[in-house]
């Protein structure tokens, strides 16, 4: 027996696998893009809750550019939350030359609960 065969009804090749011959299917590449925290969080999250929807981005060839649009989105709202409650609360340049201890708590605050509102609305959502 031959170890690879090609069908012209369909246009497949097939390949000799034990006593059955399967066809050889790959997934077209896609372009790579870097990864970001909010992409890492956002695909584990779909890869264990919902693996339907995880199953059909990776089978479309969907998946990277899904990830990357997820981490741009959530990106841009972490940084204009993280200025809204900068300047609603005060916390400014001037109180960083002032008391710096002081800024950096009161930012590490602010950065905190901008990274819950991005997590609970756009990455575990």
């Amino acid at each position: 027996m031959e170890k690879r065969i090609f069908d012209e009804q369909n246009g497949l090749w097939y390949e000799l696998q034990g006593d059955y011959y399967l066809p050889c299917l790959s997934l077209p590449e896609e372009e790579q893009k870097p990864v970001g925290i909010w992409e890492q969080r956002h695909l584990r999250y779909i890869k264990e809750h919902k693996r339907a929807f995880y199953t059909n981005l990776l089978t479309s060839c969907k998946l990277n550019s899904y990830l990357a649009d997820i981490d741009k989105q959530a990106e841009d709202m972490f940084l204009r939350l993280v200025k809204q409650m900068a300047e609603r609360e005060g916390v400014s340049e001037q109180l960083k030359t002032e008391n710096q201890m002081e800024w950096v708590g009161r930012m590490n605050n602010i950065r905190n609960r901008a990274m819950e509102t991005v997590n609970a609305e756009l990455i575990y959502s």
